[in-house]
């Protein structure tokens, strides 16, 4: 039978949003690899998952996830994490990858799938689709994604500041992720494109030390790296205003 590696969304952190899907993926893989940076600590995925299988289970595989500027120091870790996962394809057969959120969004899945297929061809890569970060946002503030035909745009601010002014510049629903280091120029783009009164930020959501504050409560002090940002389109048609 031909090796099969499974990536499963776990959600932002609150281990009552994983699908039961997901849950079910998780518990019938051999192991459940889970992504952690080179310092050691516990990431949201590993604490996710904990909530659902036993530790023995469980496979801690580093990442240099937070390494942004050194390409080859990042690309050695994605080389040698895929080595990993393929030595346990190779010993078990169906092996799941738990990411925070959504494998298919901004994951460290992506990288991971196209590494081990290489290594261990006829790999069958599945996902298992998980709730989002601005889903998640947008139900704990109640700010409302998108109505009738307004676009919504998702930006990571670690592509810089100028693709977020472009996007809030637009007329849908703006959202920004992995912001916290740039919060300053953040909320300015808010504020310079006429954005900031109905935008909220929130982080750590699900968690004890979570935080969810109007946007314009930003002063620049630098946030939680995984923040994210929604800017709802601008509203002033009334119900049903944008069909």
């Amino acid at each position: 039978m031909s090796s099969r590696l499974v990536g499963v969304g776990v959600g932002p952190g609150d281990p009552e949003l994983v699908t039961v899907k997901g849950v079910n993926a998780l518990r019938s893989a051999d192991v459940v690899v889970v992504p952690v940076m080179d310092t050691g600590e516990r990431g949201r995925a590993e604490a996710t998952v904990l909530h659902y299988v036993p530790g023995e289970k469980v496979v801690r595989v580093v990442f240099a996830l937070n390494e942004r500027t050194d390409r080859a120091r990042r690309e050695a870790a994605w080389d040698a994490a895929g080595e990993r996962v393929a030595e346990l394809l190779r010993a078990h057969g169906r092996v799941a990858f738990a990411t925070i959120g959504d494998p298919n969004v901004y994951s460290t899945f992506t990288y991971l799938a196209q590494t081990v297929a290489e290594l261990v061809p006829g790999t069958v890569v599945e996902t298992v689709p998980g709730i989002t970060a601005m889903q998640d946002l947008a139900a704990r503030s109640g700010a409302v994604l998108t109505e009738g035909t307004e676009p919504l745009t998702l930006v990571p601010v670690t592509a810089g500041s100028a693709v977020l002014k472009d996007a809030l510049a637009g007329p849908g629903t703006v959202v920004a992720y992995k912001f916290g280091r740039q919060a300053q120029e953040v909320a300015e783009a808010l504020r310079q494109t006429g954005r900031l009164d109905d935008a909220v930020w929130g982080s750590a959501l699900g968690l004890e030390e979570e935080s969810i504050r109007p946007a314009a409560d930003l002063d620049g002090a630098p946030l939680p790296y995984l923040s994210t940002l929604i800017a709802p389109a601008r509203r002033d048609g009334g119900r049903g205003g944008k069909l």
